[in-house]
């Protein structure tokens, strides 16, 4: 009994950390508008990027904070396999799985991004660095940001499935978390007909939408949810 309760009120605290860290790390991404690209407001830059550094630090600053999200998300995630009946284990583990996958390509992708992209400015290596930019709509950040998030979507649909759709707050829940799925499946498919392989970024933003306002919302529901048990094993 107290081992129980000991993981509900971890569960609880991973849940209330990742909406805390989430909302955190979007009003910093809320910063960087974007100086390239379709959503580029005015003075936009294109190819090679050359004025990168006259973005920094400012652009790069929520991608720090990404990274304690994502630990943040991933502990989330493990938590809820911990706190999963037996007998759907099965559908925790592979939310588990893929949010190991999410997560290990975004860490790389913002790790590498600030990490590399400046300081290789900075001397003058600019070989490569127009591929590698997150200010290129086709290039390997946003190509790995895009499999990041829908990757990080699975995992949201497998982890609906540990929730009834008897109990009202648990439907919602699962609600929730499948219109995730479906919203990024289904912008996926819109921007891939309207743009084909030319996307640009405008998946990328719709799909980090979709997935934060998950992360927000679930961690709010889910914390309501383990205080729940916590309640009832008093």
């Amino acid at each position: 009994m107290n081992s129980e309760k000991t993981i509900l009120k971890f569960g609880l605290y991973s849940s209330l950390s990742l909406t805390l860290l989430t909302i955190i790390t979007w009003g910093f991404a809320m910063i960087a508008v974007p100086p390239a690209g379709p959503y580029c407001p005015g003075d936009c830059m294109s190819y090679p990027f050359s004025d990168i550094l006259s973005y920094y630090p400012r652009d790069y600053y929520w991608m720090y904070l990404a990274i304690f999200q994502l630990f943040g998300y991933l502990i989330f995630i493990v938590s809820n396999h911990f706190i999963t009946r037996i007998e759907k284990k099965l559908f925790s583990f592979l939310s588990v799985a893929f949010a190991l996958i999410s997560t290990i390509i975004l860490l790389i992708a913002y790790f590498v991004q600030f990490s590399v992209v400046p300081m290789s400015m900075m001397k003058g290596e600019t070989e490569g660095i127009a591929l590698l930019t997150q200010y290129n709509g086709h290039g390997i950040f946003i190509a790995m940001e895009d499999l990041g998030y829908i990757t990080m979507s699975i995992s949201f649909l497998f982890l609906s499935f540990i929730f009834s759709h008897k109990n009202r707050l648990e439907r919602t829940i699962r609600i929730i978390l499948i219109l995730a799925f479906v919203l990024t499946v289904v912008s996926f498919v819109f921007y891939s007909i309207k743009f084909g392989i030319d996307r640009s970024y405008r998946f990328e933003v719709a799909t980090i939408t979709i997935n934060w306002l998950t992360t927000i919302s679930i961690g709010i529901l889910l914390s309501i949810f383990i205080r729940k048990r916590l309640k009832a094993i008093k």
